[in-house]
């Protein structure tokens, strides 16, 4: 069958199209256009036949306000020099993110899991567990694909904590959405989108020299070694929790932090000082837990009363970082017995300027003459 060529022909039917496009067929149906005049009608048969032969018959039956459409949002798009097909890719790419997505309460146990699996500690997993459960309780029913980094720089900005906790958050938070990206729950990370807050250090709190001699003198007998290993070795609260006596070498003068129990996951040997020799050798044993979570929960408040001496956060830390960077004045020293990969950190956070007259004193704070009797007397009334 002979296929008719499209042509502009005269209509006399009408006075005020008098022109026609005659021989378009659309699915198998005449299709006729209607011009005023024949250089309109001409123009819009050149230009419909050079889009024909590239889109086929969409280029006739596209509707007129999905054309508009189309060329509103392209030149929406201009600016950012992205076309259609981008914004198509984009938005196709986030429905398929969020088709298969899952809620922030089904994440928090997916990936409590898995770093459960991973080998985390008990400390971090307890963390973890802290800090998205908070989250989740703001947005535990919503979809993770689905929240803005907006929303969740509000939520950030609400918590009423200090600068530094609103960072853990955002850290935890930044790892939690790593996550969340690798299983494909989400196409960004949101909290690349959040501010951190501006954390202002402030002066360490440290003990002088005549204080931990009285700390070390009114503490419990089974807090004592705690507090000798803070304030002399500079192990973190949670290394010691975990040390058992089996890892204190009291004749080598070496105390080992295992890549299990160290916060960074790297062993390290820490050196034992005269005056931790001291303070511990009542006390040593062959093996068995150097303290408890008891022993610390009694001891430290027991400590402070007793005493009378304000408990700054971390102070044994940090009076071992001031003390020993002043005594040795070697900061890659100081940083290693500290378990820190550089002296960025020591600088920064862990040390308080002290003098060397003071330096001194606090490396010579021993137990009095009769202290292994009073520990011994101890141990024997709390074993009845």
């Amino acid at each position: 069958m002979r296929t008719s060529k499209p042509t502009v022909a005269a209509y006399k039917h009408s006075a005020t199209t008098p022109f026609v496009v005659e021989g378009l067929r659309v699915n198998g149906k005449r299709t006729r256009r209607f011009f005023a005049t024949r250089k309109e009608a001409d123009a819009w048969l050149r230009l419909t036949l050079a889009r024909m032969r590239q889109e086929g018959e969409a280029a006739i039956t596209m509707p007129e306000d999905l054309r508009v459409e189309a060329i509103k949002c392209a030149e929406r798009l201009r600016p950012y020099g992205k076309t259609l097909g981008d914004a198509t890719d984009h938005l196709l790419t986030y429905l398929e993110a969020t088709a298969k997505s899952c809620t922030v309460a089904e994440l928090v146990a997916e990936f409590n899991a898995a770093k459960k699996r991973d080998g985390a500690s008990q400390r971090y997993l307890e963390d973890l567990s802290y800090r998205l459960a908070t989250f989740e309780e703001k947005f535990g029913a919503l979809k993770v694909a689905e929240i803005l980094p907006a929303q969740i720089d509000d939520w950030l900005r609400g918590l009423d904590v200090a600068p530094l906790t609103r960072n853990n958050f955002r850290r935890i938070l930044s790892v939690f959405f790593r996550f969340a990206k690798v299983r494909g729950y989400v196409t960004s990370n949101p909290i690349e989108g959040t501010a951190k807050a501006k954390v202002v250090c402030g002066t360490p709190g440290i003990f002088t020299p005549e204080q931990m001699r009285t700390v070390l003198e009114k503490a419990p007998a089974s807090f004592v070694p705690y507090l000798a290993i803070g304030g002399f070795a500079g192990l973190r609260s949670a290394e010691i929790e975990r040390l058992d006596w089996s890892k204190i070498d009291l004749a080598g003068r070496l105390i080992e932090v295992t890549a299990k129990n160290s916060k960074s996951a790297q062993r390290r040997f820490v050196h034992i000082c005269d005056a931790l020799a001291a303070w511990l050798a009542p006390h040593v044993r062959a093996s068995g837990p150097v303290t408890s979570a008891d022993s610390i929960r009694i001891g430290r408040p027991a400590t402070a009363k007793a005493s009378g001496i304000a408990w700054p956060s971390n102070v044994l830390r940090h009076s071992f970082a001031s003390y020993h960077l002043a005594k040795f004045k070697n900061a890659g020293q100081t940083a290693a017995e500290l378990g820190h990969a550089g002296a960025a950190m020591l600088y920064q956070h862990y040390r308080e300027l002290v003098t060397p007259e003071a330096a001194a004193q606090w490396w010579q704070i021993m137990p009095p003459a009769d202290y292994g009797n009073v520990v011994a007397f101890e141990a024997e009334v709390a074993n009845g």
